[in-house]
C-alpha cells in the first residue's frame, strides 16, 4: 500500500475514495459551493478542493468517467491529465461538454477517476537501428482485416 498525504484546502472537499474493493481508480468530487452549469460546448476547471504530496516515482492521472460520458456526454479535455510528483497546488479537472444539453454539476458531483501509477526513469539511448518485429513500422490501423 502507498500512503499519499491529502490536504483539504476548503472545509466541504470531499477526499477521493474508490466506489469497490478492486477498482484502480478513486473518485474525484467537485468542491464548487454553488451549483455550475455546463452548456453544450463548454469547458471549465472544476476545483477539487484537495492537494496532494505524491511519493517520488508516482503520478497521479486524471481520468473520466465512464457514466458521465455515456449518460450525459461530459469528458476530460486532456484525459488522462498528469499528476506529477512535485506538484502541490489544487487538483482541479477540466470538464467539457460534448453533449446536446446542459449538464448541471451539484456540488459534491462525482466528477473523475483518480489512478495512481508508478512510473520509472528512462534513459533514450540513440541508435541508428532498432530490432525488427513482425509488425514492422505498420500503424494506424494496419490490422484491420481487408
Amino acid at each position: 500500500m502507498v500512503s499519499i498525504a491529502t490536504k483539504k484546502l476548503v472545509e466541504h472537499a470531499i477526499l477521493p475514495r474508490k466506489m469497490s474493493k478492486h477498482a484502480a481508480g478513486y473518485d474525484l468530487y467537485s468542491a464548487n459551493e454553488e451549483l455550475i452549469i455546463l452548456q453544450p460546448g463548454e469547458i471549465k476547471m472544476i476545483p477539487t478542493g484537495i492537494a496532494m504530496s505524491i511519493p517520488e516515482g508516482y503520478e497521479a492521472q486524471v481520468r473520466p468517467r465512464s457514466g458521465l460520458a455515456i449518460k450525459h456526454g461530459i469528458g476530460i479535455l486532456n484525459a488522462p491529465g498528469t499528476i506529477d510528483s512535485d506538484y502541490r497546488g489544487e487538483i482541479k479537472v477540466i470538464l467539457f461538454n460534448a453533449g446536446k444539453t446542459l449538464f448541471r454539476l451539484e456540488p459534491g458531483s462525482r466528477i473523475a477517476q483518480l489512478v495512481i501509477s508508478k512510473y520509472y526513469d528512462i534513459e533514450f539511448l540513440l541508435t541508428g537501428e532498432l530490432d525488427t518485429t513482425e509488425r514492422g513500422t505498420g500503424g494506424f490501423g494496419h490490422t484491420e482485416l481487408k
